[in-house]
C-alpha cells in the first residue's frame, strides 16, 4: 500500500486482559474478591446486614471496573470527574486566523 498502514479502531483492546480488563483492574477485582472471602471466615453472616457489609468490598471493586462505553470503566469516568473538578484547571490562549498580538510577550 505504498507505506501507507491502516490503524484499526480496536487496536487498543489487543493490549488488555480479555480485550476489556487491565492489569490494574484485574487486581482491584481480585482484592475485592480476596478481602470478602476473608469477610466472611471473619464475619459469621447471620443477618442480612452482615451479609451485606460483607459482600460489600467485592460490590464497590466489581462497580468499579465494569465496562462502559466511551469510557474504560467506571474508575477511569470517577478519574476524569476528579480531574476536572479537584485538579488546577489550564488556560490555553487561542490565537485564531483574525487574532491581535495583545497576548504576544
Amino acid at each position: 500500500m505504498n507505506g501507507q498502514y491502516l490503524i484499526p479502531a480496536n487496536t487498543k483492546r489487543g493490549q488488555l486482559i480479555f480485550s476489556i480488563f487491565r492489569p490494574i483492574d484485574l487486581y482491584i477485582a481480585i482484592g475485592g474478591g480476596v478481602t470478602t472471602v476473608l469477610l466472611f471466615f471473619i464475619i459469621d453472616p447471620d443477618s442480612t446486614l452482615s451479609v451485606a457489609i460483607t459482600l460489600l468490598p467485592l460490590l464497590v471493586c466489581a462497580f468499579l471496573v465494569i465496562p462502559i462505553p466511551n469510557y474504560h470503566n467506571i474508575m477511569c469516568v470517577l478519574g476524569n470527574i476528579y480531574r476536572f473538578y479537584f485538579k488546577e484547571k489550564q488556560e490555553f490562549i487561542w490565537k485564531g486566523w483574525c487574532a491581535k498580538n495583545e497576548f504576544k510577550e
